[in-house]
């Protein structure tokens, strides 16, 4: 049986929570870099994002724009700047 490592990346840069501006679903977010963005969804953001009724496994567009707003504001940090 071999070990786990630990993520250490979350101990530099942890998750943010962040709140969609559609749905006001709550989520934590990550942005490793400008191109990647780590996300997890919260069960009551997966419940109340109307994006999601349809494919759960889809990545709501409002919530995409959500997190760019709000990494453009600076309210989201690049870890990688």
């Amino acid at each position: 049986m071999t070990a786990v490592r630990p993520d250490n990346r979350l101990a530099d840069a942890p998750m943010q929570a962040l709140r969609c501006r559609r749905c006001d679903g709550p989520v934590l977010v990550r942005k490793s870099s400008w191109e990647q963005t780590s996300i997890q969804w919260s069960e009551q953001a997966m419940d109340d994002c109307p994006n999601l009724r349809t494919d759960r496994y889809e990545t709501c567009p409002d919530l995409r724009a959500t997190i760019q707003q709000a990494t453009l504001d600076g309210a989201v940090k690049v870890v990688d700047e």
